[in-house]
């Protein structure tokens, strides 16, 4: 499929008039959302005309369900590749995306704001790809299937996630747009510098603490946390 996503460092004028379409609104989505971007905006980043556009994708919801079909395909493949290289639930596949689609990235973002299906999708999928990355890793601690497994995975995929959306204010601490290619390193490295920190943290007497003030919590409640049962 021609497209910026798996042809970097091709000239526009070597992609398809779709593939040139559809790129262009994905990067007018993300930067003016679905209700600010117009047919007539997307024809012109395209280098094409509006004629060309609706007869490619006759209305904006149209080219919006292509550019959420690029983004569940191409997260689908790369967690896929993932658990055939059992990288699933590291920050590599998400450096990975980083580095080749920094708009999609942008599509992405915009599309978690505005709470479109395609994000709920990517989000299910890297929340499976970390259930099975969590309970593969350390079975006994985060058995299959189990509600502990399941809240851990949705958290770990909210924090990669997370730094998507939140990448403007990313960039502003960092001093550079981690969504550049140029920089694309960033949020892998300081992840990994954050889970080697947190994974001494986690036997510290703090950390006993909480999770004794944790299960008191519980104990008076009558029940116990859901990764308990």
């Amino acid at each position: 499929m021609d497209s910026v996503f798996g042809a970097q460092g091709r000239a526009p004028q070597d992609l398809t008039a779709r593939a040139r379409i559809r790129d262009a609104a994905l990067e007018q989505f993300a930067e003016h959302g679905v209700k600010g971007a117009t047919m007539r905006g997307i024809a012109e980043a395209a280098g094409v005309s509006l004629g060309l556009v609706q007869h490619h994708f006759r209305t904006k919801d149209v080219l919006r369900q292509a550019c959420d079909d690029v983004i569940v395909e191409k997260f689908r493949r790369e967690l896929t590749r993932s658990a055939a290289e059992d990288t699933l639930g590291t920050p590599g596949p998400m450096t990975d995306l980083y580095t080749t689609s920094g708009p999609l990235l942008r599509y992405l973002a915009r599309a978690m704001i505005d709470g479109s299906i395609a994000a709920a999708e990517v989000f299910d999928e890297l929340t499976a790809g970390a259930e099975d990355f969590l309970s593969h890793t350390w079975p006994d601690r985060f058995p299959p299937g189990s509600a502990r497994v399941r809240d851990a995975a949705s958290v770990m995929a909210a924090m990669h996630s997370g730094t998507v959306v939140l990448h403007d204010h990313l960039a502003r601490r960092f001093g550079v747009d981690p969504l550049d290619s140029a920089h694309a390193t960033r949020i892998g490295e300081a992840m990994l510098d954050l889970y080697a920190a947190m994974g001494e943290f986690a036997t510290s007497p703090t950390a006993r603490r909480i999770r004794e003030s944790t299960a008191t919590y519980h104990d008076n409640l009558g029940h116990h946390p859901g990764g308990q049962q």
